[in-house]
């Protein structure tokens, strides 16, 4: 099993989308797909009309429960979601009880592999243990990057913390996220992106309304949106790179 991570440093720059978008085009491709939201914010199980069971966090962590158990299904074939729960904002320090601490993830992960091909992990904003324990389970870490300064200044404190902390460059691919070419800015990052993005994917997801109202439909983009939408077709070219990268 593969396993993608959608995380940025930065909040509102469009992981979530991502997130969701090519988990649903990577299961209709044919790869029986688990997404995990592991935002406490649950913005992905409200795409995905996921609801948390009774099931514990803690006591699944503990070992007590069968991850297995915190899955639930999705309305699109061969996507299975892992919803959040307001626990997860505890996530860090009951990880950091499970040895070794950086491989907690990667163990939860493990017995997936027997029912899914690939496992998207969509990630809370933050540099953290949590986000460790991404980085390390991860073969494919996606950043999306705002056509901003701000932004651009976000996944350079990403890319540092790779090197700081020994994980593995080759992971992290960003891509451009929200942009809108009627902005001076955007236009002038898009067509002349700095070194610090010299590994970016190629597809450039627009800014778009239609991505904004996935929330009014709790849907993936492919399954309201016309196939001739920009946003829409952006994430299909992101995932034909993705699944690229992850050799799927």
């Amino acid at each position: 099993m593969k396993v993608l991570a959608v995380h940025a440093v930065k909040g509102g720059v469009g992981k979530t989308a991502a997130a969701v978008n090519l988990a649903y085009f990577a299961a209709a491709s044919g790869l029986p797909t688990l997404l995990w939201d592991l935002d406490s914010q649950g913005a992905s199980s409200w795409y995905l009309r996921g609801e948390p069971g009774t099931e514990k966090t803690r006591k699944v962590l503990a070992g007590q429960t069968p991850v297995g158990r915190l899955v639930k299904p999705t309305p699109y074939r061969n996507l299975n979601l892992i919803p959040a729960d307001f626990s997860y904002r505890y996530l860090d320090i009951m990880l950091k009880k499970i040895e070794p601490p950086r491989e907690a993830l990667r163990r939860l992960l493990r017995p997936f592999s027997e029912t899914y091909a690939l496992a998207v992990l969509d990630c809370p904003p933050s540099l953290s243990h949590l986000a460790d324990n991404v980085m390390v389970a991860a073969d494919v870490v996606l950043a999306p990057v705002v056509p901003t300064w701000l932004s651009l200044r976000a996944f350079d404190q990403l890319q540092d913390h790779f090197k700081s902390e020994g994980l593995a460059a080759r992971k992290l691919r960003p891509f451009f996220s929200m942009a809108d070419r009627r902005r001076s800015l955007h236009r002038e990052l898009l067509d002349a992106p700095p070194p610090a993005l010299a590994r970016r994917m190629q597809a450039v997801v627009p800014y778009s309304s239609t991505v904004e109202r996935m929330g009014e439909r709790r849907a993936p983009l492919a399954a309201f949106a016309p196939g001739d939408d920009a946003a829409l077709l952006a994430y299909a070219e992101l995932w034909l790179e993705t699944a690229s990268a992850l050799g799927v």
